[in-house]
């Protein structure tokens, strides 16, 4: 089969599409034909290694897995005698933070991972799109007691979290703002945002509304810049650590201030995670957005434009 391979955690100049042994599924795997993966920020870290942090789960020295890949969208096409959750020809979507083997033709994945059945309808290019940006949003707001009527800013909304954190704050009746450039203000109101800010022409934290949350879905703000257009009990949440990595300290210093607030959103419970993106889009309550879709060959051109920043929603690689 074909995979993008790599010995060494490095830039995507250390990646190969290359062929190589299909896995066999143990009693308690099965083997799944991938239709479509996507690369994402995290695959981002699998592939370099960096933060540091993150070779504590994917290898530390050298990569744990030769073939990269986070997440995956495809049909089960051979069960092992344990497995009796999946038949062969399930259709099903997944994603692991820490790394799976899905930038492949084929992976095995064990009967205890993080795997749903796609819903009826959903092509595969568009429920993978529905996976690691949408996680990490839910942990945006299960960090939180939201309710109905709230207002909350989105800075950073074209992002595969920011696009999905838009339309989940929406699912909870949450009045939604965002922050953007030219361009995608268009997109960003179709996915149900009220007002948007062009970070081009304006800076959003002179602005006079207050908001109950300010997410920042890219780590390109700070909780003291940000500070004038919370609520007095608002609470600023990022994706990223902040200057001096404040955001790891500030949830503490701030809870005990009893005001404004810091809370990091460490990621958790994948599952409940793929259980509720099916949910919501078995609902008709979520609309994925695909900027690019690359084949497998051209894997590392897909890396590299991840790596600018400049993404907007999902880039897919599709296997079809």
């Amino acid at each position: 089969m074909q995979a993008a391979t790599r010995t060494k955690y490095g830039d995507p100049s250390v990646l190969s599409v290359m062929e190589v042994a299909r896995p066999e599924p143990k009693p308690n795997e099965v083997l799944i034909k991938v239709h479509a993966t996507t690369v994402n920020r995290t695959d981002i870290g699998v592939l370099t290694g960096k933060p540091f942090v993150f070779r504590f789960f994917t290898g530390l020295f050298r990569p744990r897995y030769s073939i990269t890949g986070t997440d995956f969208a495809g049909q089960i096409i051979e069960v092992g005698s344990n497995f009796k959750d999946y038949s062969i020809g399930d259709k099903v979507w997944g994603f692991l933070d820490y790394g799976l083997p899905t930038h492949a033709e084929y992976f095995v994945m064990q009967e205890s991972g993080n795997m749903v059945k796609i819903p009826n309808d959903w092509s595969y290019n568009d429920i993978v799109s529905c996976g690691e940006g949408a996680h990490y949003a839910r942990n945006f707001i299960n960090k939180v007691n939201l309710k109905s009527g709230q207002k909350a800013l989105v800075n950073g909304a074209t992002g595969g979290i920011g696009s999905a954190l838009i339309q989940i704050l929406i699912h909870h009746n949450i009045e939604v703002d965002a922050v953007c450039a030219t361009p995608n203000i268009e997109l960003i109101k179709s996915l149900g945002a009220n007002h948007v800010y062009d970070y081009l022409t304006e800076d959003f934290t002179k602005t006079s509304t207050k908001y109950d949350y300010l997410f920042d879905a890219v780590g390109k703000s700070d909780f003291n810049k940000c500070k004038p257009i919370l609520m007095p009990k608002g609470i600023y949440i990022s994706s990223e650590l902040g200057p001096g990595a404040e955001n790891l300290y500030l949830p503490l210093t701030t809870l005990y201030l009893k005001g404004k607030r810091v809370i990091f959103p460490f990621p958790v419970d994948i599952k409940a995670s793929l259980a509720f993106m099916n949910k919501i889009i078995e609902e008709g309550h979520y609309i994925p957005v695909i900027d690019r879709i690359y084949p497998l060959e051209q894997i590392a051109e897909a890396f590299s434009y991840v790596m600018t920043g400049q993404k907007i929603g999902n880039v897919v690689i599709s296997m079809n």
